[in-house]
């Protein structure tokens, strides 16, 4: 029987840059939910750029960084647990 995968949503290193600070305006999901991969997350503003994150994977989504937190380049900012194949 195969164990479900901790998949991590980090902030990608190429974004932007200059060492910019950076902050999540908005996520369109709540703690817990199922999401499926290719979903739209959370949106990202950094200096006045607006960035889209969406699932890696199909799972159940885990906030780790909150709406209006600040950010860098690869911050993980939310985990996904993908059920076992």
């Amino acid at each position: 029987m195969m164990s479900s995968a901790v998949h991590q949503v980090a902030i990608p290193v190429d974004l932007w840059e200059e060492e910019v600070e950076a902050v999540i305006t908005t996520w369109f999901v709540s703690d817990a939910a199922q999401v499926d991969k290719g979903d739209l997350l959370a949106e990202v503003m950094a200096e006045k750029i607006q960035f889209e994150i969406v699932a890696p994977v199909t799972g159940t989504l885990a906030i780790v960084k909150h709406q209006d937190q600040l950010i860098d380049k690869g911050d993980v900012i939310a985990t996904i647990t993908s059920a076992p194949d």
